[in-house]
């Protein structure tokens, strides 16, 4: 049997991953606590492979209590130091206690708009993105509102939401849908 054509980012041979772009990168995300965790997620990849990160996930999630907001924006110093010395996570001082202010601000987000998925998928009037990519030089890095959306988590308290990072945010999310012309989840959307 001929494998189904994916995107031309995909790794062979890497289940997991293949499993995650089939069943979730690209895919209308508006659960409060799964943004939560897949912004958290994306800002522990500044600098490293998704991945890298995708395959730590678990420890992620136990690290920062299955991405529960207010859970995670109680955490104490002494708990994030815990993480920082125990947790199956990239062990990054900055990156671990953004989680904490990330979440801080995510709860007001959550307060003024009534949802975190309200505020966020204003940004592209509540409907994806589909660029439909033929080669990968055609997938930007950022967009404009990736730049804008980042301009205004910062604004409201937030790190490691840079541009970049929240452009890959979007296409984790579904608010852009990159999937490339010959990936057979673009036949699939």
């Amino acid at each position: 049997m001929t494998p189904q054509p994916r995107c031309a980012w995909l790794p062979e041979g890497k289940s997991d991953y293949t499993h995650y772009h089939d069943t979730e990168w690209g895919r209308p995300l508006h659960d409060d606590q799964k943004l939560f965790e897949m912004l958290i997620l994306e800002g522990a990849q500044a600098g490293l492979s998704w991945y890298t990160i995708l395959k730590r996930r678990d420890g992620y999630r136990k690290a920062f209590k299955n991405f529960n907001v207010a859970k995670v924006a109680r955490m104490s110093d002494a708990e994030l130091e815990k993480v920082l010395a125990t947790g199956n996570i990239i062990r990054n001082r900055l990156k671990v206690y953004s989680t904490r202010k990330n979440a801080l601000a995510f709860l007001a987000l959550q307060k003024e708009f009534g949802s975190f998925d309200a505020y966020l998928w204003r940004f592209v009037k509540g409907k994806p993105q589909v660029n439909r990519p033929l080669t990968l030089k055609d997938i930007p890095a950022h967009s404009d509102v990736s730049d804008a959306l980042s301009k205004d988590l910062k604004k409201r308290g937030m790190s490691f939401v840079g541009s970049t990072l929240i452009y890959a945010y979007m296409q984790a999310v579904g608010m852009v849908n990159d999937h490339m012309r010959n990936c057979f989840m673009t036949a699939a959307k």
